[in-house]
C-alpha cells in the first residue's frame, strides 16, 4: 500500500520504520532539522532500555500536496499540531483515507469537519518513546505479547476498508490490531487515565522516581482519574476497554500502591515522562477538551482541579515526597465487609449442609 505518514515525531518514525520493513510504499513527511536527519541516517530506533539499535532507510516528503496520490495517511502527531494542519489535508481530495492516531478527547467531528466523514477513522499509536535527534528512544518490544493498536470508524461500524487498514498495520513487526466499535470511548477514557496522570507528572516536576515518592501526587492522580472516568459513564461513554474498569474501581490505597511500582518501570522513562517533558502543550490542551466533557455532567473534581493547575509551568510542584493528604482507607471497608459476608454465608450454608446430612 502506499501510505503518507505525516509526523516524524517518535511513533510516526516507528510506524515508518516498520511499515518499510514491510515492504509497503511509505513516505515520512518531515522538516527542517529533522528531515535533514532522516535524509542522512534514515530512521534510527534505539532500544531505551537495552541500547540495541536498528536503522532503516525511509523515504522521506517535504509536503502533502493537493495531488498527492496515496492510499493511505496515517497523522501521528499531537492532537493541538493535527488540527493545524487540516487545511492542508483538506485540500487533497484524493486520498481515501486519513487515520488520525493520537490522544483526543473532544471526538471526531473537527475532523469530520474539516474532510469529510467517509475520509475519517481514528486510532491511537503504541507504544510510545522519546526523540532525541537523530535517535528516537523507543519502548522495548515484549516478546510474548505484541503492540495492540486500536482503530476504528467514526460511526463505529466494521466496513472492508477498516480490515483493509487494519491488515495493513498488522503487517508490522511487533503489532496487531484491535478494531474498535467505540474508538471514541476508547479515546477519552484513555485521557481521563493516561492525560489526567500527567497532571501529577507535572506536580512531581515531570520526574516519575519523584513521583514514585510523592504520595500526595499519587493520590491526586488516582482520585482525578476515577472522577473522570466517572464523568465519562456519566456522559454516555462506558469505560473501555473492559480491563480498565476493575483498575479504575480497585480501593484507593491498593491503587496507590499498584501504581508505585509501576511507574518505577525504567521503559517508562521513554514514553510517559518522556511525552510529558516534550509534550506540555499537548497535554494542556486534551485535558482542556476533556474538562469540557466533564462540564457537561455536573459531575465534580475536586482532585483533577487542584491538578489541572500543575500543566503551566509556573505552578510550583508539589513538595518532594510530600504525604499530607491521608489515603481513604475507608475504601477497603465495603469490599472486605462484602467478602467478610460471603465467607460467612459459605461457612453458614455448610454448617447448615452438615446439620441436615447428619439429621438425614
Amino acid at each position: 500500500m502506499k501510505i503518507l505518514i505525516y509526523g516524524a515525531g517518535p511513533l510516526g518514525s516507528v510506524f515508518a520504520a516498520r511499515l518499510t520493513q514491510a515492504g509497503h510504499d511509505v513516505a515520512l513527511l518531515a522538516r527542517g532539522q529533522r528531515l535533514a536527519d532522516l535524509r542522512q541516517h534514515g530512521v534510527i530506533l534505539e532500544n531505551s532500555v537495552t541500547g540495541e539499535r536498528e536503522i532503516t532507510p525511509v523515504k522521506v516528503a517535504e509536503a502533502l500536496e493537493p495531488d498527492d496520490d496515496y492510499e493511505l495517511v496515517m497523522v501521528v502527531m499531537r492532537k493541538n499540531h493535527a488540527l493545524q494542519i487540516l487545511p492542508v489535508l483538506a485540500a487533497n481530495k484524493r486520498i481515501p483515507t486519513m487515520l488520525f492516531m493520537m490522544n483526543n478527547a473532544a471526538g471526531p467531528q473537527e475532523f469530520v469537519e474539516a474532510v469529510g466523514k467517509e475520509r475519517v477513522m481514528m486510532g491511537f499509536p503504541l507504544p510510545g518513546g522519546k526523540r532525541e535527534d537523530p535517535v528516537i528512544y523507543t519502548v522495548p518490544d515484549i516478546e510474548w505479547r505484541p503492540w495492540e493498536l486500536p482503530i476504528g470508524e467514526v460511526d463505529g461500524s466494521i466496513t472492508p476498508r477498516t480490515r483493509r487498514v487494519a491488515a495493513v498495520l498488522e503487517d508490522m513487526k511487533g503489532y496487531k490490531v484491535d478494531i474498535r466499535t467505540d474508538i471514541d470511548a476508547w479515546l477519552k477514557h484513555h485521557v481521563a487515565v493516561v492525560g489526567v496522570m500527567s497532571g501529577a507528572i507535572y506536580a512531581a516536576e515531570t520526574d516519575l522516581d519523584r513521583l514514585v515518592r510523592t504520595r500526595d501526587a499519587l493520590v491526586l492522580g488516582t482520585r482525578a482519574m476515577k472522577e473522570a472516568t466517572r464523568a465519562l459513564e456519566n456522559a454516555g461513554f462506558p469505560i473501555t476497554p473492559p480491563l480498565l474498569r476493575p483498575i479504575v474501581r480497585l480501593p484507593e490505597p491498593l491503587l496507590v500502591a499498584l501504581l508505585k511500582p509501576l511507574l518505577g518501570m525504567e521503559s517508562l522513562e521513554a514514553s510517559l515522562q518522556g511525552h510529558a517533558q516534550a509534550a506540555r502543550d499537548e497535554m494542556q490542551h486534551i485535558l482542556g477538551e476533556l474538562r469540557e466533557v466533564i462540564d457537561t455532567t455536573g459531575v465534580e473534581t475536586p482532585s483533577l482541579d487542584r491538578l489541572y493547575p500543575h500543566l503551566k509551568p509556573e505552578t510550583p510542584p508539589l513538595p518532594d515526597g510530600s504525604k499530607r493528604i491521608p489515603l481513604r482507607w475507608r475504601e477497603l471497608a465495603i469490599p472486605a465487609l462484602i467478602t467478610t459476608g460471603a465467607l460467612a454465608g459459605i461457612v453458614f450454608l455448610w454448617r447448615l449442609k452438615r446439620s441436615h446430612d447428619a439429621n438425614a
